[in-house]
């Protein structure tokens, strides 16, 4: 079933697809809301806090918007922000992959060490691993014996947000590589590595059966050998891509971009002075929104604020890098289903947070629509504590919102683009000869 709509302005002009599972979902998740939180009383209205502007500063509707709150996963929004603004749009991290030793190319065995070189690439999973290991193999390179050297700026595999408690710099290197000689070797392959493979297959038209395998006979090591020679790089997604993985999905593991530019503390330093607030107005823990932070409603405003002129200045749209209601994967449609109908699905970006047992529960929204007089509102919506009734609070969030709409006559439903690109779609990988040619 399509959605006859508009070009879809933060997004791109694709078709707006809403099958008949979002619908049922929708309309359960509705019902359950309409029955734990349709009764709220004026008390819990009043423990909402809540700002909403248009972009150019005329304040809409306000209540409680200096009173700090825990952000949650709204924290992302800046993360992405530092990033943009730090390294650009057309960033790709890049990931070089070389030997050590002596490399007959005849039976494609290396004695010595494969050496990886990372520069914080958030995003090298298995897909892209099977990118590389592709191309090693063409180089006629099959088995190492000897070490596998690797950088402590290197990642693959997901962490969940936990990567930053490795404090160890062996520990991490250890693991990663372990992750990375079981992606390189079939031989290694669990259950979701051949399904990861397959899927891989399937979108490229490749041969299931004709396996890349790099087999690594040795240890683990950090760090890289004196003398060593760059054979095949890696490039990643541009930024926009990876970052807007990040946030659809709400993965944690986006401290691993903060990471290379200075973690939470730098994180709230730059926020406090991008957004021109006192250091009480916004205290950060974690550069994800994990654990106890804190900012307030008018700061929330003014990071989406901040952020939309950042992107549009790139010639990027909010949605380029932040889930769009109704039209995105994740949890926004289960969250707001109401927004996620037909009707209003594609008007909303959004950027939404949740904290169970941080807090005494938190449930916080951030984003923004286009009215048909075409001004952009921009809107941050949070709570106290949620205790228990997530659902309820969402159900009071997702009302006012509606009203918000309503007060500025409307919004603006534009057209659904496609799901999000794989993590190997856009990826890059390239014979090198040498440093100079990176």
């Amino acid at each position: 079933m399509k959605t006859e709509t508009a070009c879809f302005w933060w997004g791109g002009c694709r078709t707006c697809r809403a099958g008949g599972w979002r619908l049922l979902l929708s309309g359960v998740t509705t019902l359950i809301l309409l029955l734990i939180g349709g009764n709220a009383d004026a008390a819990d209205r009043d423990e909402l806090l809540f700002h909403a502007e248009t972009l150019d500063g005329s304040v809409l509707q306000t209540q409680g918007a200096d009173t700090p709150f825990n952000p949650a996963s709204l924290v992302k929004v800046g993360t992405s922000l530092w990033a943009l603004e730090s390294l650009g749009p057309e960033h790709r991290y890049r990931t070089v992959f070389g030997i050590d030793g002596e490399w007959d190319k005849q039976t494609g065995l290396l004695v010595g060490s494969l050496v990886v070189q990372g520069w914080g690439d958030p995003d090298m999973q298995k897909e892209n691993v099977f990118l590389v290991a592709r191309q090693l193999n063409k180089l006629r390179l099959h088995r190492v014996e000897g070490w596998l050297s690797i950088d402590g700026r290197f990642w693959t595999g997901w962490e969940n947000g936990v990567a930053n408690q490795v404090l160890d710099p062996r520990d991490r290197v250890e693991r990663m590589g372990r992750r990375l000689r079981t992606y390189l070797d079939p031989h290694r392959w669990d259950q979701s590595t051949r399904a990861a493979w397959e899927a891989m297959c399937e979108r490229r038209g490749w041969d299931p059966n004709n396996r890349p395998r790099v087999e690594i006979v040795g240890n683990i090591r950090p760090g890289a050998p004196a003398d060593w020679t760059p054979v095949v790089v890696h490039r990643s997604n541009p930024l926009p891509v990876l970052l807007r993985r990040f946030n659809v999905y709400s993965n944690n593991d986006i401290i691993r971009v903060a990471e290379g530019l200075g973690g939470p503390q730098g994180l709230e330093e730059f926020l406090e002075k991008r957004l021109e607030i006192a250091p009480e107005a916004l205290e950060l823990e974690t550069a994800s929104g994990e654990k106890r932070n804190r900012l307030t409603a008018r700061t929330g405003v003014g990071l989406i604020r901040a952020f939309v002129e950042t992107v549009a200045a790139m010639g990027l749209a909010p949605a380029d890098v932040l889930p769009v209601i109704g039209c995105d994967p994740g949890s926004t449609d289960r969250k707001f289903p109401m927004l996620a109908r037909p009707d209003k699905a594609g008007s909303v970006v959004v950027k939404t947070g949740t904290l169970i047992n941080t807090d005494g529960g938190v449930a916080v929204a951030g984003g923004l629509f286009s009215s048909p007089a075409n001004e952009i509102v921009v809107f941050c919506i949070g709570v106290r504590q949620t205790g228990w009734k997530e659902p309820h609070w969402r159900g009071l969030q997702q009302s006012w919102i509606l009203d918000l709409i309503d007060s500025a006559g409307g919004a603006v439903q534009r057209q659904c683009g496609e799901h999000l690109p794989y993590s190997d779609t856009l990826a890059e990988v390239e014979w090198v000869v040498s440093w100079e040619s990176l």
